[in-house]
């Protein structure tokens, strides 16, 4: 049985402000004369402006959701309706649902054991040079792939996806993020949802565009970097890197306050043609660095960063592979979703801590942030999407999925594809607080991932036992843009509680608390 969501848990689906106002507009349990649940299968019929009702219905284990309705909008304002008419125990149990809803849900199940099979396959193609020896602890259960498992993702139809943009900015600390392609997870379309590998919304394995990424994974220790280029691509990003180095120092020597705009503009452009995208997004947001009231030290400190990246692509060849890997993805040579999901996966029941959406160059970059259960890894899933266009809604903030995560190849575990979903067992947990650390211990983990990856920008931290305030909780100073947290401060009133945060070089953005009841309260 799927522990019921909380109204915040509901609304925080909805693509945008008003798909969450017209969801309440059709809540009343009046708007729905059919309605009823089997457990993890929530289904209803409800009155519209037409002679027949829309039909709705959700698969609570994903979740994915199917309407009849015309709606682009991705879950639309019916699925989130029916949800929350669950959440307020409006919906009644029923032992079997009708035929229509049950034939999506054995279809989808059909589907995600086919996209689940197609990955073991791949991975048992490359089984002699990916899969290393795991301490058990690393699952809690064996990491051997179950054909009833599902894709992470859901994409409203197989193909909607379309052609993505090159590249997508992810909005963790402005300068020190990199781009990150758009081709992840991107939805659209209408009618049901499709599971596909790693997420329909992946667009595939087969003939999908390589991507530059922009935050540490997690992938074994190896002989050789699993970070390829070509010669010539290599020649040309060693020209553009070597032309960095030389303006950094003339910017040193000149001052920084003497660059101006049209001069970051211009580099970025070089840094482009140099086929170094990564590099070349850093570069072009400088500018937003100098309209902050601190930014002589902010930009002195990317500046810094900029040479170490430049520095340590000259001299890969020197580097541990897991950080030669790293540096080249961060400069921007691509992993392919493939090369990922081809590796070695890591099986747990993964808390969702929360998420958050960031838009830049017209493109809508959601970040969202796990962490194991049993193997206390982070973990971050990436989804884009163009205007007009739904993100991926499959994570619900405050649940607990049983899944397989396949790491992107780095220095630092961090970005994954959820390669596999799987049924939660009986007393497997499927939501309530996590497990959390005192914020000293919080911070030595902060302090690991810096050593192994000095650009990372950003990192899941579950505090335990934390009191907030207005600048800080636990003792660590909150980020500017979340000062003043007053949700949470209400919900803590004066006691100690679990927050989850999300950690950036500027402080603290909290993402998810829990109440009394034990209930995620979205931040």
């Amino acid at each position: 049985m799927i522990e019921r969501w909380s109204r915040d848990q509901v609304l925080a689906l909805a693509p945008d402000a008003s798909s969450q106002k017209a969801a309440q507009g059709v809540s009343a349990a009046g708007k729905w004369p059919v309605r009823g649940t089997t457990g993890t299968l929530l289904y209803g019929e409800c009155k519209g402006s037409g002679a027949r009702p829309y039909l709705a219905c959700v698969d609570l284990t994903e979740p994915a959701y199917r309407c009849s309705c015309p709606s682009r909008k991705f879950p639309c304002k019916h699925a989130l309706g029916l949800l929350l008419l669950w959440s307020a125990g409006e919906v009644p149990e029923e032992r079997a649902a009708p035929q229509w809803a049950t034939e999506w849900a054995e279809a989808r199940a059909e589907r995600a054991a086919k996209a689940a099979a197609k990955i073991e396959a791949i991975r048992a193609r490359n089984a002699p040079d990916t899969i290393a020896d795991q301490p058990a602890a690393t699952s809690p259960e064996p990491a051997a792939a179950d054909v009833s498992g599902r894709g992470a993702t859901d994409a409203r139809t197989a193909d909607s996806a379309g052609p993505a943009p090159e590249t997508a900015a992810t909005g963790h600390g402005a300068c020190r993020e990199l781009p990150l392609a758009a081709s992840d997870e991107g939805s659209g379309g209408s009618g049901e949802a499709t599971p596909g590998i790693a997420g329909a919304s992946d667009g595939g394995l087969g003939g999908s565009a390589p991507e530059p990424i922009g935050a540490g994974g997690a992938g074994p220790s190896r002989e050789a970097s699993r970070v390829e280029g070509t010669p010539a691509r290599h020649a040309r990003v060693a020209a553009g890197l070597g032309e960095l180095e030389r303006w950094l120092a003339d910017q040193l020597r000149q001052g920084l306050a003497q660059a101006a705009e049209h001069e970051w503009e211009g580099l970025a452009k070089r840094l482009i043609d140099a086929q170094a995208p990564g590099v070349a997004g850093v570069v072009s947001r400088l500018a937003r660095v100098r309209a902050d009231d601190d930014w002589p030290g902010r930009l002195l400190e990317e500046y810094a960063l900029l040479h170490l990246l430049a520095a340590a692509y000259r001299r890969r060849s020197d580097l541990p592979a897991p950080l030669a890997d790293t540096v080249l993805i961060r400069v921007g040579f691509p992993v392919t979703r493939e090369e990922v999901l081809a590796g070695p996966v890591v099986r747990d029941q993964w808390d969702v801590l929360g998420r958050r959406d960031d838009v830049q160059d017209q493109l809508t970059a959601r970040r969202v942030w796990l962490r194991g259960r049993h193997t206390g890894r982070a973990a971050l899933v990436l989804s884009f999407a163009p205007p007009g266009q739904s993100l991926d809604a499959s994570l619900v903030t405050g649940t607990v999925i049983d899944a397989d995560l396949a790491y992107y190849p780095g220095a630092a575990p961090l970005r994954a594809l959820v390669a596999v979903r799987r049924d939660p067992s009986q007393d497997a947990p499927t939501g309530g607080a996590p497990p959390g650390v005192p914020p000293e211990e919080a911070l030595d983990e902060v302090a690991g991932a810096l050593a192994e990856d000095p650009w990372t920008e950003s990192w899941p931290l579950v505090l335990a036992g934390v009191v907030p305030g207005r600048s800080s909780i636990g003792g660590l100073p909150l980020h500017p843009a979340a000062r003043d947290p007053w949700r949470l401060i209400a919900v803590s009133g004066g006691r100690p509680l679990t927050v989850a945060a999300e950690w950036t070089p500027r402080g603290l953005r909290p993402l998810t608390t829990w109440d009394d009841d034990d209930r995620a309260v979205i931040l």
